[in-house]
């Protein structure tokens, strides 16, 4: 069947199209995207804005009918962190939904750790064994660990990288004063959770995923993703905790610069890597692989999982 997946993130809104049935790889056709930042479209005590809402319903219209022209027979559609967050959230998405006669589903933080694990699971494989999995969003930070495909503890954390950028820095590149605030209040978050996580036991394999992740990896000298999602690309604390220093010494144009990083991302780039280096350090993982699938493969998974399998046996 062909499928399609709507991303409501903090950062970008992607449209993603896949042909896939039960039990087999979801192959992408189709992919559009926009960077509404809708983050930043929050005022007056975390309210999203007219604008914002404006803007997000145009690009629902414009995902449905791409959808539509596509081929697709089943679409899904969910809300992260910025819509999660916002206080009039779930009035957003009554709108939008009676508007394009909708139903978007606002995951919550250990929804979106859960079906990011689910994603990474699938991907590596039973042979992975206890797996621990990483996502940083705009919004939010996620964590997973286990041995199943539902993992043993899934936590959710407001360090995103684009709201700790909003939320603590006031220049760029950020004064070091700042950074050091930054770096203190992350690391007692991640801290708190590390017992959560590890109580079960030590990760065979430490997996991450996201935009944030890629791009330090690739900084860092991982393949381009021009070269495919079947190449191994890494990330070592070693590498990291280097580049999360260089990263806070640069302005966005710098870094902007770097190999793999977007000049949409290259802003938040800096706490991103703040984050990323206290989750490494203080989970004591001393190398990340990297993870092509992540919360929209999770959601097509789960999607897919109720569906009955391509070809019944006869009767």
């Amino acid at each position: 069947m062909r499928l399609g997946v709507l991303d409501i993130g903090s950062n970008t809104v992607h449209l993603l199209v896949v042909d896939a049935h039960r039990g087999a790889r979801p192959i992408p056709a189709y992919s559009h995207k926009e960077e509404l930042r809708l983050a930043e479209h929050l005022e007056k005590g975390d309210m999203l804005s007219a604008r914002g809402i404006e803007r997000l319903g145009a690009f629902v219209e414009e995902a449905l009918q791409i959808a539509e022209d596509k081929g697709v027979e089943d679409f899904l559609a969910f809300a992260t962190s910025a819509v999660r967050d916002a206080a009039n959230g779930e009035e957003v998405l009554a709108e939008i939904d009676e508007r394009c006669g909708l139903n978007i589903q606002m995951l919550t933080g250990q929804d979106e750790a859960r079906l990011t694990f689910l994603a990474v699971r699938r991907w590596f494989g039973w042979s992975a064994g206890r797996l621990l999995a990483l996502d940083i969003g705009g919004g939010s930070l996620e964590l997973a660990a286990g041995v199943d495909e539902e993992p043993d503890a899934a936590v959710s954390l407001p360090l995103g990288a684009g709201r700790l950028t909003r939320d603590w820095f006031t220049a760029d590149p950020p004064p070091p004063g700042e950074v050091r605030k930054l770096r203190k209040h992350v690391r007692a978050e991640i801290a708190r959770k590390v017992g959560d996580l590890v109580r079960y036991g030590q990760p065979n394999r430490a997996v991450a995923t996201s935009k944030t992740f890629r791009q330090l990896a690739r900084i860092a000298g991982s393949a381009p993703s021009s070269e495919g999602p079947y190449v191994s690309r890494s990330l070592t604390r070693e590498a990291l905790a280097d580049w999360a220093v260089k990263l806070t010494t640069m302005d966005a144009a710098a870094r902007a610069q770097l190999p793999g990083v977007s000049p949409g991302r290259a802003a938040q780039l800096a706490a991103g890597a703040i984050v990323a280096d206290a989750t490494m350090d203080l989970f004591e993982v001393e190398r990340l692989e990297m993870c092509p699938w992540a919360l929209r493969e999770g959601v097509i998974l789960r999607r897919l999982d109720i569906l009955p399998s391509r070809m019944e046996p006869a009767s």
